[in-house]
């Protein structure tokens, strides 16, 4: 599988580590007042879909940045690559 970094461009999969789901971004606050309920499903609890998923790549054997990677889980198909800090500057803006 080839995942084209955004600064580097096509770079072979064997480069990154999965981590995960790209929601991992959106890490909950610990002074809120349900924050020990929240970080055990943060933690905790995971979807396992079909089909187009964001999830977390980390180029481990590159420049060692983090990715937002949306593939289809069933073909592999990668429709969009993003550094993750450009996601969670975006995601930081509409809160």
């Amino acid at each position: 599988m080839i995942i084209n970094h955004p600064i580097l461009g096509p770079r072979d999969a064997q480069e990154f580590t999965y981590l995960g789901d790209a929601n991992l971004i959106d890490r909950p606050d610990w002074r809120a007042e349900n924050a020990i309920k929240a970080f055990h499903d943060y933690l905790h609890l995971r979807d396992n879909p079909a089909g187009e998923h964001r999830e977390l790549w980390f180029h481990e054997q590159g420049d060692r940045s983090w990715l937002v990677v949306t593939r289809d889980t069933l073909t592999h198909e990668i429709t969009s690559v993003e550094l993750a800090r450009d996601v969670a500057r975006e995601r930081g803006r509409g809160k």
